[in-house]
This record gives C-alpha cells, structure tokens and sequence, in this order.
C-alpha cells in the first residue's frame, strides 16, 4: 500500500469516527461559511428592523447608497471581465431574446394571473398591494445580486453582466406599458387609482442617470483599468480578493431598502394575513420563474449560460420599481406608494435568500458537467497544459 493510499485510509477512518455532535457542527460551519451572504441578509434585516436612519437623511442615504454600491459592484466587474468576452456576448442576440421575453412576458403574464386569482375575493387583499403585485411582475432584471450570485453558481457572469445592463436599459420603456396594459383591465382594484395625466420624461431622466453613472460608467472605468494596468488589477483582485467588497455593497442596498421601509412604518400598515400571503406567493412566483425559466434553458443552452438564466429571469429589480411607484401614478398618499413597494421589497430579499442557497446545487450541476466533458487522454492533457502554459 502506498502512503497516499494509507493517509487516503486514516482521513476516511477520521472522518468515520466524528460523533455525531462533531458532524453536525462540522456542517453548520460549512454552511455558514458559504451561505455567508445569507447569513448577512439575516443580520441586515434585524438591524435595519431596530435602528433607522432619520427621516430627514433619508433622501440622502438613499442616493448615496444607491450610487455607490452599485458603482462598486460593476467597476469590480469590469475589471475582472475579458473586454473580447464580453464583446462576444453582446453579440448572442438570440439568448438576449430569450431571457429578456422570459423576465419581462413570461413573469408578467404569471404575475398578473396569480393577482387575477387572489382578486376574485375583493375583501381579502388590499387593493395597493394587489398593484404592487403587478408592478413586481413587469419589472426588469435585478442588477448586483445576479452578478454575485452567477459568479457564486459557476455560472457566465459576463453574460449575466450583458443581460443586466440591456434589461434595464430597456426596463424603463417596457415596464410601465407592462404595468398600465395589465391595469387597463377593469378589475375591482385598478378603481383606487385616481385619474392620470402627463408622461414619463422625469422617471426616464431619474432612472437614466443613475443607470448611467452607476453601471456603465463603473464598467467602463473597470474596462480600462482592466486594459491599462493588467498587473495591478490581477494581483488586487485575485491575490488580494477585493471583489468580495461586491458582496458588502450588495448587502448595504438591501440595508437601504430596508431602512426605508421600517423607518416608514410601511410594514405596520399591512393585515397579518396579506403579509402572509405575499411572503407565500413571493416564494411560489421564485420558484416557478426559476424552474420555467432553467426548464426551458436545459433545451438548448449549455449550463453555465442556463445559470444566467436562473439569475437573471426570476429576479426583479427594485432601482426601477420604486421611481415608478411615486412617479407613474400622482395623486395617491406616501402609504399607498408604500404598500406598492413592499410587495417588491419583500419578493427581493426572499428570492435574494432563496438564490444564495440554490447556488449549492447549481455550482455542483455545473462541476458536474466539466467533468464529464473534460479528456482523459495524455495527448488531451498535453494540448490543455499547452493551452494554459499559453495563456
């Protein structure tokens, strides 16, 4: 028996003799370590739900956090994606197609039936949040936690880093004629909303402007760090690993949402029982998006690209869905627009949850199909040591 065969022996002995308690501790560690991101959504919850920031600095945390978080999550993903890469995937008009008409139709058309069936009693639901529903369904895809999350899965994040940018550049056209063509149907709760006039030229202006300086300028600047100074952005980003600073910025625009809600008393306003049901049919609409959207993915794409699709389809934005809570409708009162938004806001930190942990299997699906695609042979291994020593 070699060494590596008797040490090989004593580690599966070691691992055999654990008690019990030992195992259970052992994987609660584990899972803790890399459901980390979870963890710390659970922490952002409890302390944005015991301290608020004034109301009077409200507006100013809100810009600010918004600005700079998701600068920094896409100037991290500039500079640690390949400029020809991600050429090329601009290029894929036909996965563009695809996941962009399963995020805003095919979850739309789910959205708004779910709210059709919760309608047909007109006692149960609260007719804002009704609307909220809808607005949630007809939003475009989120935009930091896709990234981090395909990263985390194995996925193609500079496909995900594609589609985020062409679903929301295109999200403030298309949302809101989603939003009014699903109200125009007549049903009972659409009769809250008070007459309106005038058009979208303030919320494209707001929603423009921060897209623009807080993801493609970031990107942009990420580009040519990444083109310029190659050393300095490898030995800071793979050697000193500040791309998780992404993660932490990830988690300060969930503080800020959160912040906000609990520092409006929006939560109080709602009965227990419409509470319960959005966080039950949050979950269901995740879960159904996620499987329709991978289903139809498994046909025909490869599964790092399908993992784009995971994050992307399902996910919602809340930097486009809250402006047009205040912005499309006027003459409705700060609660109302706070109880369209908290069907949003919930929806974002439940799928947020439910997407960190879903990324344990899918990166295991995603190993899983390297290695039966990868060569056994010697004169496969030489090509690919080739390859690398090229590289």
């Amino acid at each position: 028996m070699s060494d590596n065969d008797h040490h090989d022996g004593s580690i599966e002995k070691d691992v055999k003799s654990k008690p019990l308690w030992r195992k259970s501790v052992d994987a609660v560690l584990w899972f803790a370590k890399d459901q980390w991101f979870l963890v710390g959504i659970i922490i952002v919850i409890i302390i944005s739900s015991q301290v608020q920031v004034p109301p009077s600095q409200q507006a100013t945390k809100q810009v600010v956090v918004s600005y700079l978080a998701v600068s920094i999550i896409f100037f991290v993903a500039g500079c640690t994606l390949d400029s020809k890469v991600l050429l090329d995937n601009y290029a894929k008009w036909k996965q563009h197609l695809f996941i962009q008409a399963q995020c805003f139709i095919m979850v739309s058309v789910l959205a708004f039936a779910v709210v059709s069936l919760a309608a047909m009693n007109s006692h149960f639901m609260e007719p804002w949040l009704l609307i909220g529903l809808v607005f949630n369904g007809c939003q475009p895809t989120a935009m930091a936690s896709n990234v981090l999350f395909t990263r985390k899965s194995h996925g193609n994040v500079t496909l995900t880093v594609v589609e985020v940018t062409i679903g929301n550049l295109i999200g403030p056209f298309i949302s809101p004629l989603l939003i009014k063509m699903y109200l125009a149907s007549g049903a009972w709760y659409t009769e809250a909303i008070p007459m309106q006039s005038g058009g979208y030229g303030a919320l494209y202006r707001r929603v423009f402007m921060q897209f623009g300086l807080s993801i493609y300028l970031p990107m942009l600047i990420g580009q040519i760090f990444r083109r310029f100074f190659p050393k300095v952005v490898h030995k800071v980003f793979t050697e000193w690993q500040v791309g998780k600073f992404a993660s932490l910025a990830m988690l300060s625009l969930l503080w800020q949402t959160c912040d906000h809600a609990f520092g409006t008393n929006a939560f109080s306003s709602i009965k227990a029982s419409n509470m319960v049901f959005i966080v039950f049919i949050s979950i269901v609409n995740y879960v159904l998006w996620l499987a329709i959207s991978v289903g139809l993915s498994m046909l025909w794409l490869d599964r790092k690209e399908t993992i784009s699709v995971a994050m992307c389809a399902p996910m919602k934005t809340l930097a486009l869905g809250v402006p047009l809570s205040f912005l499309l409708f006027t003459g409705i009162t700060g609660l109302e627009e706070s109880l369209i938004q908290i069907p949003m806001l919930l929806f974002q930190i439940l799928s947020m949850a439910l997407a960190s942990i879903t990324t344990i299997g899918l990166r295991r699906w995603v190993d899983a199909g390297e290695k039966k695609v990868q060569p056994d042979d010697d004169e496969a291994d030489a090509q690919a040591q080739e390859s690398v020593e090229k590289t």
